[in-house]
């Protein structure tokens, strides 16, 4: 079998050669890491026999960018405005593996937010990727690999209003402004299925995928209820386009707890997530058992269990297993690789999992 077909079979609860399995590589640090540790970037390939999968997910960032803009510096930090418009302070000993302090968002009102939207947030394909992204987009579906686009960041009803104007202001709004909630919600339903149209007109695609991170280790950020009156109307409009134009897959992306949210993200229609967060308490064996086989599932390996070495790694296989057994699952990691994980336990980790799900197999 090849890529595509290993990747719809697999979801699909069919018979495959081996099972599907992919890896997000490391940090910018942790690669650094691994340099030292004997991994050469010009000969190894740090996929290490994982599944091809051709993830196109820049393409739905605002767009001009903004300029990156340095505001002051200092010996230990910097702020500055990024390429999203928002205004950060960053550590410059660790910049990746430290969380940066967020300062000011690029929109506070409802005239901001339109001008924002109106100047960076058209779905123009050529001024996005380039005057060939149709001919790139179908070079990418002729190869026997899954085409899976990921709005990163910017295509969501909670993560991008949250880029846009803050964690606490966005909150707030859904109580004091929610009219200008649902205004950013419907631009951004807007601008994918406008997007996505142009997309299936040049090449199908294997799957789509929402992206949120709406979620901490203690639940999600905002409440169940308001997901379900604010959110799900949403989703359900981009889903029933999607579903028309023939995408079998469709999922979403959150770290964190997010399993009161599953329920209203299976209503609107999607059926897989990712990447189910294990120190975050996301257990994907737990979750088939709640949910049911109409969920797919992708990730749940604790990264911490190959950061400790062969023996937690191989405890962590077995756990996920069963999962791998049934179908339905891609093991991967619940995130990429943080700079406490040695080269060596990590090329461990990829040949044992290449072996499991080899074994299982049918």
């Amino acid at each position: 079998m090849n890529d595509r077909e290993r990747f719809h079979a697999c979801l699909n609860y069919q018979p495959v050669d081996v099972v599907p399995h992919w890896t997000w590589g490391g940090w910018p640090e942790t690669i650094q890491r691994w340099i030292t540790e004997g991994y050469d970037p010009q000969t190894m390939d740090l996929t290490m026999g994982a599944n091809r999968v051709f993830w196109v997910s820049t393409w739905f960032f605002p767009n001009p960018p903004f300029e990156h803009q340095v505001i002051e510096e200092d010996e230990k930090t910097i702020l500055y405005i990024n390429h999203e418009g928002i205004l950060m302070r960053e550590r410059k000993d660790q910049p990746y593996s430290s969380m940066p302090q967020f300062v000011r968002f690029p929109v506070e009102t409802r005239e901001e937010f339109r001008a924002f939207w109106k100047k960076r947030m058209q779905p123009d394909l050529v001024r996005r990727v380039g005057e060939d992204w149709k001919e790139r987009l179908q070079k990418l579906h002729d190869e026997p690999i899954p085409l899976v686009i990921i709005s990163d960041r910017w295509g969501g009803f909670f993560g991008p209003l949250r880029n846009l104007v803050g964690v606490e202001r966005l909150c707030t709004l859904f109580y004091d402004d929610p009219a200008f909630v649902e205004e950013m919600m419907d631009a951004n339903a807007d601008f994918l299925i406008a997007m996505l149209e142009q997309i299936l007109d040049a090449a199908p695609i294997d799957a789509f995928a929402f992206w949120e991170d709406m979620a901490y280790r203690s639940g999600p950020l905002l409440s169940p209820k308001l997901a379900r009156r604010y959110m799900l109307p949403r989703y359900r409009r981009v889903v029933e386009f999607l579903r028309k134009r023939g995408v079998p897959f469709i999922g979403l992306d959150s770290d964190g707890d997010v399993t009161t949210l599953i329920p209203i993200w299976m209503d609107a229609g999607l059926n897989f997530l990712y990447p189910f967060e294990v120190q975050a308490g996301m257990d994907v064996l737990a979750v088939r058992r709640q949910f049911g086989k109409e969920l797919r599932l992708i990730g749940g390996i604790a990264k911490q269990a190959v950061a400790a070495g062969p023996e937690a790694i191989e405890r962590e296989l077995a756990r996920v297993k069963p999962l791998i057994d049934e179908g339905g699952y891609i093991p991967m990691l619940d995130h990429s690789c943080p700079p406490d994980i040695s080269f060596a336990n990590y090329a461990y980790y990829m040949r044992r999992l290449g072996e499991v799900c080899q074994q299982t197999a049918q």
